[in-house]
């Protein structure tokens, strides 16, 4: 994996009993438990009873819907810049490689020995003030604002936890926006992501080459403590449900 030096700027599970009351509420006299429902209404309810799936998700960012760039981005140095940042309600999204980031606090994974361009900083903190552990927090990288893109400009602000759900191989990741990397790149998260979705998270040999890997954001609501990863699963699949169910027509 070719290693891009990062710029730092720098769950709940919820359970659903089916009691018959709840059962006819979820089902009309015409779609009773035997009887078959049409595919779109078997995903929203699936979606709403705990969080969509891989499969669900990808397929409301298969197209750009609009794209919110104002250019594109290249997935390494001296790459052609073809990736553009896109958006529908609720959620900005791209589709690029994942480069393995080690930056923040100083773990037997990740330091100056296993990773030579390590950074023991991030752009966003935990909530004691240190940086994020990127051993153990699953997060995403995101370019530095410059013309191409403001992330902000998207509600990914500066300092908060921004909900991310990461796909790659219909494996599906829940963690937060945790660094900024080089204004002109897209593509990193953290070892811990890296490793939840079954990459080799080597630093320095590790990652995905290929521009397999789906980010999408969820700017409306934030992680606070930014590193408790429960709080952002439950958060994002809540979150997620909303896009599929807002994007319901949108395929």
């Amino acid at each position: 994996m070719r290693k891009r030096s990062v710029i730092a700027a720098s769950a709940l599970i919820f359970g659903v009993v089916a009691c018959p009351s709840a059962q006819a509420a979820l089902t009309s006299p015409a779609e009773s438990p035997g009887s078959s429902q049409s595919p779109e209404r078997a995903q929203r309810v699936q979606a709403k009873a705990g969080g969509p799936t891989a499969e669900q998700l990808l397929a409301k960012v298969r197209d750009c819907g609009n794209q919110v760039s104002n250019g594109e981005y290249a997935t390494d140095d001296g790459q052609s810049a073809n990736i553009p940042v896109c958006g529908k309600t609720g959620a900005v999204y791209w589709k690029a490689d994942l480069d393995v980031v080690c930056d923040g606090q100083e773990t037997e994974e990740c330091n100056s020995s296993t990773d030579p361009d390590f950074q023991p900083g991030t752009a966003w903190q935990q909530s004691d003030g240190q940086p994020l552990n990127a051993a153990k927090l699953p997060f995403a990288v995101v370019p530095l604002p410059s013309d191409v893109w403001d992330p902000q400009d998207s509600g990914i602000e500066d300092g908060v936890g921004n909900v991310v759900a990461v796909i790659y191989q219909n494996k599906l990741v829940y963690g937060v926006v945790g660094d900024k990397g080089p204004e002109n790149i897209i593509g990193e998260g953290s070892y811990a992501l890296a490793e939840a979705l079954g990459a080799d998270p080597d630093p320095s040999s590790g990652g995905i080459d290929e521009s397999d890997v789906t980010y999408i954001v969820f700017p409306a609501e934030k992680v606070d403590p930014i590193e408790d990863n429960a709080e952002a699963n439950a958060v994002g699949e809540r979150l997620a449900s909303q896009f599929v169910e807002a994007n319901q027509n949108q395929n």
